[in-house]
């Protein structure tokens, strides 16, 4: 069985595991966002943090996830990529 058949049947015997994965949908496209900045840059996790004036832990911490940042943290990153933040509600 391959990951996305797995995925498929643990949604559709489990709900509530595909409920809290959506949930998780934002978190993560910000981040793949952020990686994909971040190398189209040419930048490594070190140099994008030394522009923040952050430590490269605090990267290394958003970008596996487990790190929840502020709207400051993720506007100075945004900045720091030479990109502009935008959220939306729908």
């Amino acid at each position: 069985m391959n990951y996305n058949e797995f995925k498929a049947k643990i949604f559709t015997e489990c709900p509530e595991v595909k409920e809290e994965y959506d949930a998780l949908g934002p978190q993560y496209e910000i981040i793949r966002a952020e990686i994909k900045s971040r190398k189209a840059a040419g930048m490594t996790q070190k140099e994008l943090a030394e522009r923040m004036g952050t430590a490269q832990a605090n990267i290394s911490r958003f970008e596996s996830g487990n790190y929840n940042p502020t709207l400051a943290f993720l506007q100075k990153m945004a900045r720091s990529l030479g990109k502009t933040l935008k959220i939306t509600m729908e």
